[in-house]
């Protein structure tokens, strides 16, 4: 048995999420247009009978305006260390800037290192070989690779790349295990998708969700859970006029619950407005940011 651990990292909205989800085909991570939807360092698990790699997802390393970025950033980072691989996801119709210097400062020269050029059907050939060759440059060490998550190009080379030179070792996770995340954190992320698809561009970042309870019974789930805003005029645009957008956020959310759990959901959704939420210690620690 080879086993082993490899995190996916990058600025945010490059495709790392996209990428775990097509590795380990099906859904672990969810994946929006809005930049730092991750939030959390997710484990994905793949486990072919012969192969157990843990791929880490991590939010995208970013400039930090609130304490939950800095959170998100110190996780994305410290993910990175003392693990087998490290795949760092670029966008290939991005240009170089002082972002991608501080990734490269800050990440470990001794680790294996993928660079996954993503996104790469959007650049003319040219562009692409340009790009290529200025990550070369930046990470001589690390084998440069072309991908197109959402076509499914690239994806086989980067795993079995991966998969040569992952180590001999245990089984971490029991075999039929796909993520470390429990059902009440794909609750969360799933309302909060719904959410982040749904709203205006400013209000995204300045919300969370709360699950408060989860009970299970025979044919169905009940969920309760909260919509964290940090002002009043923000609590207004998730409700919508006459609760209509509300309404939709838990309908798109119930439906992908229901394939999730297998049964008929019951979800209530309240919003409550915790000012500055983003930087208070202990909110933060409720929601399990630390």
């Amino acid at each position: 048995m080879k086993s082993g651990f490899v995190s996916i990292v990058g600025r945010p909205n490059v495709g790392k999420s996209t990428i775990l989800n097509a590795l380990l085909e099906r859904k672990i991570s969810i994946v929006t247009e809005k930049a730092q939807t991750t939030r959390n360092a997710i484990k994905g698990i793949y486990d072919d009978g012969e192969y157990q790699i843990i791929f880490i997802d991590t939010p995208g390393i970013h400039k930090a305006h609130h304490s939950l970025g800095k959170i998100m950033n110190h996780d994305a980072l410290d993910s990175a260390k003392d693990v087998d691989a490290i795949v760092l996801v670029v966008d290939a119709s991005r240009k170089i800037d002082e972002g991608d210097m501080f990734i490269n400062e800050s990440l470990s020269k001794n680790i294996p290192t993928y660079v996954v050029i993503n996104k790469i059907d959007l650049v003319r050939i040219d562009q692409a070989q340009d790009i290529k060759a200025k990550y070369q440059v930046l990470y001589p060490k690390a084998k440069i690779l072309e991908m197109s998550a959402l076509e499914n190009f690239g994806l086989d080379t980067l795993l079995n790349e991966i998969k040569s030179i992952i180590p001999e070792g245990p089984r971490y996770f029991d075999q039929d295990a796909i993520t470390d995340k429990d059902s009440s954190f794909f609750v969360s992320e799933v309302i909060r998708e719904k959410l982040l698809n749904l709203l205006k561009e400013e209000v995204p970042h300045n919300l969370a969700v709360r699950v408060d309870e989860i009970k299970h019974k025979s044919e169905s789930v009940m969920i309760h859970a909260t919509i964290i805003v940090d002002r009043d005029s923000h609590k207004g645009i998730v409700i919508g006029k006459d609760g209509k957008r509300i309404k939709a956020i838990g309908t798109k959310a119930r439906k992908e619950l229901e394939e999730y759990f297998q049964k008929r959901i019951f979800l209530e959704l309240f919003v409550s407005v915790k000012e500055d939420w983003l930087n208070n210690p202990r909110i933060l620690k409720e929601l399990g940011y630390k």
